[in-house]
This record gives structure tokens, sequence and C-alpha cells, in this order.
């Protein structure tokens, strides 16, 4: 069993100042066939930074196109996507082996990619080129590219796999994509700016971020297989938020949105059953991206302009502690276990790695400071890849 010496941070519960002291940290024992791996994009390196998370250090340095952004995990087999904005290309990662196996050709300037949860296809919105190429995972060659709004940033395939829904920044628009017979279903005037996506775990609904206006739209998605929904596809509501709205965090339950509000220093909480903003509240400096536990319990935020993480207790409604990490951090994700939250800070370089424990009765909840990973220049893209050596994994 490996041991670490960590930095503890306790944070009370009801305020007051931290403390610190420190303690040497043992880390749990794996079979020999499971890994964990964080996969890190390296925008001005060309690189994937591949971080193995069962001793918490670098791995690997992989050689991905120019300009990687956007990267995503492979749920039915042990895969990752990198999308190469300078180079239009996504690059296929074995994990097993953490190396690239395959190119695959897109449009122009794409960021991000999503996979659909049968791990079959996905889906790169083409900002360059207005359209959307959609990619056989199996055969590793695009099968389509549908022609969209201006600027699409983000295409977001429903949980059920039957609908892609494309924010187009360019018009103020939203694309509806039927999944199936690989074409624009409907195209929605919405908010300005429109960006991140977020679908409800039953793909009945999509709710659509809008930069420009301070709002979020609230979209009804048409769903062949359910009767009674004749209406097609249509914007339910247009919800006010705080100032520049940039991400979307969606709890596992469905049950409620929580929204970064980049130039408000806030998080707006939608009720997403009834399309209602319920609270709003400050939450750090620029918040960027939030990342909700799988027992809906905790959100964490990425506060850009204060160089912190914000945690905040959903069931209490109101902020429990600050952590410090590195210089401008933005994008998250959280170990398999939930146990461990990475950081990445944009401009130092790393991955800030924090601890959380599950605080006994009566004690304070407790973070500790792990470790600051260096990995390339510009990281902007994180996933966490959990699997067995030849077997199917978990995203």
């Amino acid at each position: 069993m490996r041991k670490i010496l960590i930095i503890i941070v306790l944070l009370p519960m009801l305020g007051g100042l931290g403390w610190w002291y420190f303690r040497e940290q043992s880390l749990p024992d794996y079979g020999p066939a499971y890994r964990e791996y964080a996969y890190v994009t390296n925008g001005k390196s060309n690189t994937v930074s591949v971080i193995d998370l069962r001793t918490f250090e670098p791995a690997k340095t992989i050689p991905a196109g120019v300009e990687p952004t956007g990267v995503a995990a492979n749920g039915m087999k042990n895969e990752i996507y990198v999308v190469n904005t300078g180079s239009n290309n996504v690059s296929v990662i074995d994990a097993e082996r953490n190396a690239v196996v395959a190119t695959i050709g897109v449009h122009g300037k794409p960021y991000f990619i999503d996979v659909s949860e049968d791990g079959k296809r996905a889906y790169v919105a083409n900002s360059g080129s207005a359209n959307v190429s959609v990619i056989d995972l199996e055969k590793r060659v695009v099968i389509g590219n549908v022609r969209v709004g201006l600027g699409p940033g983000l295409a977001r395939v429903s949980p059920d796999g039957a609908t892609v829904v494309v924010s187009n920044r360019g018009d103020n628009t939203v694309s509806v994509i039927d999944a199936k017979a690989l074409r624009v279903r409907t195209t929605l005037p919405v908010c300005q700016h429109p960006e991140d996506i977020a679908i409800m775990p039953d793909s009945s609904k999509a709710f659509v971020a809008c930069s420009g206006s301070s709002q979020v739209a609230s979209i009804a998605l048409y769903n062949s297989k359910k009767s009674g929904e004749s209406n097609g596809d249509h914007v339910l509501a247009l919800l006010d938020v705080g100032r520049t709205p940039v991400n979307l965090a969606l709890k596992p339950d469905g049950g409620e949105m929580i929204v970064c509000d980049y130039d408000s220093d806030s998080i707006s909480i939608i009720e997403t059953a009834r399309d209602e903003v319920g609270s709003s509240m400050l939450i750090g400096q620029h918040p960027t991206r939030g990342i909700v536990t799988r027992d809906n319990s905790r959100l964490y935020t990425s506060n850009f302009g204060s160089d912190s993480i914000a945690v905040y207790d959903i069931d209490l409604g109101r902020r429990i502690a600050t952590v410090a990490v590195g210089s401008r951090p933005d994008g998250l994700a959280l170990s398999q276990d939930q146990n461990y939250l990475l950081v990445l800070d944009t401009q130092a370089g790393d991955v800030t790695v924090i601890q959380k424990r599950t605080p006994r009765k009566l004690e304070p909840t407790e973070y500790s400071l792990l470790t600051m990973i260096p990995v390339g220049v510009q990281p902007n893209g994180i996933v966490v890849k959990a699997f067995m050596v030849g077997g199917a994994g978990k995203k």
C-alpha cells in the first residue's frame, strides 16, 4: 500500500477560520487488472496528459493533433476521443495502451465531442463549417455531416440516443437533430449566444445556457415512443438567471440544475420540472464549471477569477467550503469513487487533486490538497476513465 504526505484543510460547516495539519495518507489497494486514468488535453502543447489515479502520478504524454480541446470517454469500451481544433480531426486513444490508434477527420473548428450512452456514435459540432459530424465509433468513420445553424458550439446527444441538440452561437438558434434519420428535425430561435446544453435523464427536455442574454432556455423534446406528444420540439420557457451563464450542471436525479453565472459571481438553481429559478447565491469570483456528485449531495464549482474551488451543500442550500487551487481553474472531474476532485488550472498548467473525507458526527467537513500534478500548456479538457483491462469500462 502506497503512502503519501498530504496537507489537510479543515473548514467548519458553519464558517470560521480553517486550520492546517500534516498527516500520512494510505492510498487504497487495487486489483491487478484495474485501471483508472484522467486524460487532459493540452491546447498549446498538442498533447494529452495521462494521470494514473491509482497513484496520482503522471503516467504518459500522448501526442495528439493541433490544439486539442474537447475530450470524452466511451462508456462501453476502453477508448478516449480527443477533438483537435487546429487540425479539424478527432484522435482515438486506446485506454489500455494509452496510444492513439486512429485519427478521424471532421470539418472546420470543432471544439467538443459527445458520445452516445450505447458507445456506438459520437457527435462533433464544427463551429467553422456550420455542421455536425456524426461518427460511427465501431468503424471509426464519419457517416454523415448534418447542416445546422451558424457557429455551432456544442452537440449534445440525449440519454436515449434518439436526439441531438445543437447550440448555434452565430444565429441564436438551437438545432434538434433526429439521430436515426441524420437530419435536422426542428430549428428553434432561442436567446442570445446559446452555448452549454444539459438534457434530462428521461430525454424529455433540454436546457440551453445563453451567455449573451443571461437566460436559460427550456426546450421540450419530441419523443415518438411516448403517446400524447404531438407538439414536437418547442421552447417551453426562457428563464432569467445571473449575468453570463456559461455552464449547466444537472443533478443526476434530474430534479435541479445549477447554472454558473460568470459575471454575477453566483449560481442559479433551476427546478427542472417546473421551469422555475428557485434561488441564486454568490459562490466565488467568475465561476466557470460545476459538477455534482453521484449522490446528488455536493456541487463543486471552479472559480476562475479567485483561484479557488467552492463546495456547495445542495441539501443545506449553502456554500460550506472554499479551497485554494492553482491559477485560473476551469475544467473539473471526479474520480470513480467520488472521493477525489480533479481541477484543471489553465494558467498554471497543472491539475490540482482535492480529497474529500466524509466526517464523523459533529466533525467539520475535511478537504485535503492531495497533490498538484504538472501537465502541458493550457490544459482545457479532462475526463476520467475507470475500467478492467480486457473488458468494458465506466466513464
